[in-house]
């Protein structure tokens, strides 16, 4: 199970990209909402998600979680119980974590990108603690997969394709997209 969380203000394209591309790569994916299950992203265009963030299950069926950016989506976020525990416990258990554009902020105000390398949109390198910063748009490192903002979002997709299923997959995902 992977879930994507969305609060309000959250960047639409770099939700919404990776859930169809990991559903069209047969991953079981849920977007949870943060307060309600309406959510409106940075631009207006409201989703109904999946579940409530206080319908998730914490346990050994979940592989990842996604944070998407945008603002103050990713204010939002941060301040969240439920999503702080959603990423406790994947750190706790080896579980796959991933933000894009101003997410990987909430993983560096925690620490847990301590000693490796991240990216972010920039202007928010100073959040990621003491990471190594990478200009790249994708950059995974072990369980830790981040990526710059929405132009990324299709390959953010498909790098999370291929840690999930595999790089195979992530390929003819890409040529059938028309990725180049």
């Amino acid at each position: 199970m992977v879930y994507v969380f969305l609060a309000n203000g959250f960047e639409e394209i770099e939700a919404l990209a990776p859930v169809d591309i990991l559903r069209r790569a047969d991953v079981e994916i849920k977007t949870v909402g943060i307060g309600s299950n309406i959510i409106r992203g940075a631009h207006g265009i409201p989703v109904i998600t999946d579940l409530d963030s206080k319908e998730i299950k914490l346990d050994n069926n979940l592989e990842m979680i996604i944070l998407p950016g945008g603002m103050p989506g990713t204010v939002n976020l941060e301040e969240n119980e439920n999503v702080q525990k959603a990423i406790d416990f994947c750190t706790d258990n080896n579980k796959y974590i991933s933000a894009i554009c101003a997410a990987p902020s909430i993983l560096g105000h925690k620490g847990i990108l301590d000693g490796k390398t991240a990216t972010c949109f920039p202007g928010f390198e100073n959040e990621l603690g003491k990471a190594c910063y990478s200009g790249e748009l994708v950059i995974n490192d072990e369980k830790i997969t981040t990526a710059k903002g929405a132009g990324a979002a299709i390959k953010f997709g498909l790098k999370l394709v291929e840690i999930l299923v595999s790089k195979d997959k992530s390929e003819s995902l890409e040529a059938s997209l028309q990725c180049k």
